[in-house]
């Protein structure tokens, strides 16, 4: 859990392994083998760190597009030192790209959410989880849609849930909402079923580690349990994450791998950080991620606009080809 968040396990991903590659161009013996070599380096390299965070598609992507810059670059190379530098580029060029499609994310979202509640003044949003600038590139997927709709001066509050067992809510979403000014709430999980009772609530938006084809959504465990709790409570409820996020070879959550944490998360104090409480010789069942289905979620918000149902199901294939974007 050093890092967190789909987007930016990706890009941190990405950027270590450019930083690997380029002490190999600095350092004065230099990479011995040639261009294939090099490339063979890179890619293995990559499989590797796909194989640490099974639940997120995002680093499977980022890996997959890196290998196919690695690979054609070999091919043309006359040295080992050009792929490397290629790979440098591409990596470097995801960064900046990350940080455009959160923005992007951010006003598609705003955007949409203002003109179906055109009879509001004010909103109030709770969100799930840290999916803000400390979990991607840099401004945030759900966390950045609650930031462009403080920007366009629409939002009244906005409220975040603990996020047990690991705390990234109270932790990380708590001290980015503090930081950017915007008016906020810190609750338990448990209140919010509680708190969308009060009619204070008008949306749920979270983030999303892989969005099957059908639009089945696996995001951090407890998400499910709030898309029910919005359901029945007649609150809108919204997936936000880049079209990558989008794994079009999974036709249903139920092909999703769910990661599990540590047990010391659920028996210790501050998410395993402190002291056991729980009784020893307790059994512990600790999933990262649950899956949210389909007919829960009423839109995904994507950073190449917002997927909206035809009945009551997504076409995601047909946005994502309509967009020109496909994973």
């Amino acid at each position: 859990m050093v890092v967190r968040g789909a987007p930016a396990i990706a890009i941190a991903a990405a950027l270590s392994l450019a930083v690997e590659t380029s002490k190999l161009l600095s350092e004065e013996q230099g990479f011995t083998g040639t261009s294939k070599d090099a490339a063979s380096f890179l890619i293995n390299k990559l499989e590797y760190l796909v194989s640490s965070r099974p639940t997120a598609v995002n680093l499977a992507d980022a890996a997959t597009k890196l290998t196919e810059i690695v690979t054609n670059s070999a091919a043309s190379a006359t040295h080992a030192n050009q792929v490397f530098q290629a790979y440098i580029e591409a990596a470097e060029t995801m960064l900046e790209d990350d940080v455009a499609s959160n923005k992007a994310i951010g006003s598609h979202g705003s955007s949409f959410i203002q003109n179906l509640k055109k009879d509001l003044n004010k909103l109030s949003v709770l969100t799930h989880c840290n999916t803000g600038s400390l979990a991607t590139a840099g401004y945030g997927t759900a966390l950045g849609v609650i930031r462009a709709l403080h920007a366009d001066g629409v939002l009244d509050r906005a409220y975040c849930t603990e996020t047990r067992p690991f705390y990234q809510g109270s932790r990380l979403t708590a001290y980015e909402l503090v930081h950017e000014k915007i008016p906020a709430t810190l609750i338990a999980d448990s209140a919010a079923a509680a708190l969308m009772k009060t009619g204070r609530l008008h949306a749920v938006i979270v983030g999303a580690d892989r969005v099957a084809a059908n639009g089945d959504t696996a995001n951090k465990i407890g998400t499910y349990s709030l898309a029910l709790s919005a359901k029945h409570h007649g609150v809108l409820f919204y997936v936000a994450a880049p079209l990558i996020s989008v794994d079009l070879s999974l036709a249903s959550g139920d092909e999703i791998v769910i990661e599990e944490r540590s047990a010391k998360e659920l028996l210790n104090t501050h998410g395993g950080l402190g002291e056991q409480v729980a009784a020893s010789g307790i059994s512990v069942w600790n999933p990262a991620f649950d899956v949210t289905p389909a007919n829960l979620i009423s839109g995904i918000i994507t950073d190449k606009g917002v997927i909206t149902k035809t009945g009551n199901e997504f076409d995601i294939k047909g946005f994502a080809h309509k967009t020109g974007s496909s994973n």
